[in-house]
């Protein structure tokens, strides 16, 4: 960063930089200085703790002024006297959540709103919300560490964006840690992935009634098999669309904004995934829609999935490692490890280096795989 003693004939003598933007730190008032942009626009700044306050625009406002604005603004934060801005934890939750719309996807707001509201419910001042609060409220969630951590998450970023809006002076979350989660390792035996498929197929064969004791949700069935089929996550595959299906080209394409990564995934299907997909495709849009919220994607995980347990009788096990079984059996019926990775959208699983260059979208080889993955399940479902 250049440093020059800003005086009239120096500020009219700063070069804008061929793009971007360029700080000159003035070198008889530390902290103060002036940006210069590639198109001319020169603003004097002031840096403090690792931030910038904007004081105007030259020659808007002149050299002597800002400087004079700057050494206000110094003394003030010296002795102490610059508070935040008062505003209620609300008001600053609905900022918060309008400002990120701009550029977040609807269910990463969604699930911004849902902490926020769950977990962290203050009232008052913002400025007034202490660790000792924040620690609480996390503390309730020790014996689900998954919830915890995302909620810790949400939290920091959402006090952070308090604390460089000025709302704040200090985020309340620093400190608290996070919790070590055991990596799971659970893949399911054929004879278990057996026994959860013709459970569910009981349930899509017969009507459910209000009688049955043990009745999961048809949606919730299909859901699971379709999972069994396409190994792709259950909030993507509760969340299919009839327009995201090209039956003709057997393929279904997950766009950007569902996908946990945020990138399109193009995914070969086969015949046990038409089979499974056929019955919903005669509703309007969502395949798998909630219980009496038509335009929501199933949601009802908990009591279905307890109940499918039941009927199942396989315990000790996670709708997601079925994600797992698939990739791993993938691995077995000798599938070179990268397809899988495609096929199950794990861009983490490729480098830096290969998204770059290898643009290919390999469905042959996913198609091939896909193949093999049913002609593994026809001969374990007889």
């Amino acid at each position: 960063m250049p440093s020059v003693r800003l005086n009239d004939v120096a500020l009219r003598a700063l070069q804008p930089p061929p793009k971007g933007q360029i700080d000159f730190w003035d070198a008889g008032l530390p902290g103060f200085g002036c940006r210069v942009s590639q198109g001319g626009a020169k603003t004097f700044l002031l840096k403090r703790d690792n931030r910038r306050i904007t004081l105007g625009r030259y020659p808007v406002i002149s050299l002597q002024d800002a400087r004079v604005e700057a050494k206000r603004l110094l003394a003030e934060f010296t002795l102490g006297r610059l508070r935040p801005q008062s505003l209620p934890y609300s008001e600053a939750v609905k900022l918060f959540l309008a400002e990120k719309a701009k550029s977040a996807r609807p269910r990463t707001i969604a699930d911004y709103t849902r902490m926020l509201a769950v977990h962290f419910p203050f009232k008052g001042q913002l400025m007034d919300i202490t660790h000792a609060q924040v620690a609480h409220r996390l503390e309730r969630l020790k014996d689900t560490p998954a919830e915890h951590n995302h909620a810790r998450t949400v939290g920091m970023i959402f006090f952070n964006w308090s604390k460089n809006r000025r709302y704040i002076t200090d985020n309340p979350v620093v400190g608290i840690s996070q919790y070590e989660r055991k990596r799971r390792t659970r893949v399911l035996s054929d004879a278990e992935l057996k026994a959860i498929w013709h459970a569910c197929s009981q349930q899509l064969q017969y009507a459910n009634t209000d009688d049955d004791q043990l009745a999961i949700p048809k949606n919730f069935a299909a859901i699971v098999q379709l999972m069994i089929v396409c190994g792709q996550r259950k909030g993507e595959t509760a969340a299919l669309q009839r327009a995201w299906i090209d039956l003709k080209n057997s393929i279904i394409t997950l766009p950007d904004d569902i996908t946990k990564n945020g990138n399109e995934h193009i995914l070969p299907i086969g015949e046990f995934a038409v089979l499974c997909i056929t019955p919903f495709l005669a509703k309007e849009d969502l395949l798998f829609p909630a219980a009496n919220k038509p335009t929501k994607p199933f949601c009802g995980w908990g009591k279905a999935k307890e109940t499918l347990d039941k009927l199942c009788g396989v315990t000790a096990w996670t709708l997601h490692d079925i994600r797992r079984t698939f990739r791993t059996t993938l691995g077995r019926l000798r599938v070179a490890p990268h397809i899988p990775a495609r096929v199950v959208n794990h861009v983490s699983a490729r480098s830096d280096m290969e998204r770059t260059y290898d643009l290919h979208r390999y469905l042959p080889e996913m198609r091939d795989a896909i193949e093999r993955w049913e002609t593994h399940l026809t001969a374990l479902l007889r």
